[in-house]
């Protein structure tokens, strides 16, 4: 396996897509998948944090503009707790821009090889 799929304890890096649209985060898991990456998903912030309390993942991607949980209160949650202040984030969307908080940001449309990119450093950085 490639080393940026592969944590330091051994374990396949696990990946949590949050957003609204269904065909985006198909295609995010396709690529992730291809990749290596554990993927598990989310439709809002809410959804994504309680995701993230049933098992911690090694990355976070979420889109801004969501319904019931938007993707900025959704950061601020995740910062505000100590438990997961340190995930790192990365944000996908096309008002990417808004969200200063998060590690790195991506617009849309993305190219794949971008998000592998950008995914593969803040695991990196995580200590992966």
């Amino acid at each position: 396996m490639d080393e940026r799929k592969i944590q330091g304890d051994g374990a396949i890096a696990r990946i949590l897509i949050v957003d609204d649209e269904p065909d985006i985060r198909f295609m995010m898991r396709l690529i992730f998948e291809a990749a290596g990456y554990q993927v598990t998903e989310a439709r809002h912030g809410a959804a994504g944090l309680k995701s993230i309390k049933a098992r911690q993942p090694d990355l976070v991607t979420t889109d801004v503009m969501m319904p019931m949980m938007d993707g900025l209160e959704f950061i601020e949650r995740l910062r505000s707790d100590p438990e997961t202040a340190m995930i790192p984030i990365l944000v996908v969307s096309g008002n990417s821009e808004l969200a200063v908080a998060a590690n790195t940001r991506l617009g849309k449309p993305f190219d794949a090889r971008d998000l592998l990119h950008a995914a593969a450093l803040l695991i990196r950085e995580d200590g992966g």
